[in-house]
């Protein structure tokens, strides 16, 4: 499996940041790359431009290969979990069990 990187400006991506690096994730998986790590180290003050981006990205990667986020603060940490992006982090959402994980059913539990 070939894996490739792509870099997330910082401090703050942009909407033409987001554009850019999409039609980049779209040459990179035409080159022939299975999966692609996005590097956000550089961003050190996200907002609406990283969550976009990611976003974008995510949609990108759909039906061409992986995409993960490795080098998350804090900040851009908080910000993915609140948008619903965790799992571009390799995290299972909050409230959910990891992958493969069955919830049991105790006796005494109430019905729905």
């Amino acid at each position: 499996m070939e894996i490739t990187r792509l870099v997330l400006p910082g401090p703050s991506p942009t909407r033409q940041d987001a554009a850019r690096l999409c039609a980049q994730l779209v040459l990179l998986y035409e080159a022939g790359a299975d999966a692609v790590v996005c590097d956000a180290r550089a961003v050190t003050a996200p907002g609406l431009g990283a969550v976009e981006a990611l976003a974008r990205l995510r949609l990108g990667a759909r039906g061409r290969g992986t995409l993960t986020v490795t080098g998350v603060g804090p900040a851009l940490r908080g910000l993915l979990h609140l948008v619903g992006l965790a799992e571009l982090l390799g995290e299972a959402e909050q409230r959910e069990p990891p992958g493969g994980v069955q919830e049991g059913v105790e006796p005494d539990d109430l019905p729905v």
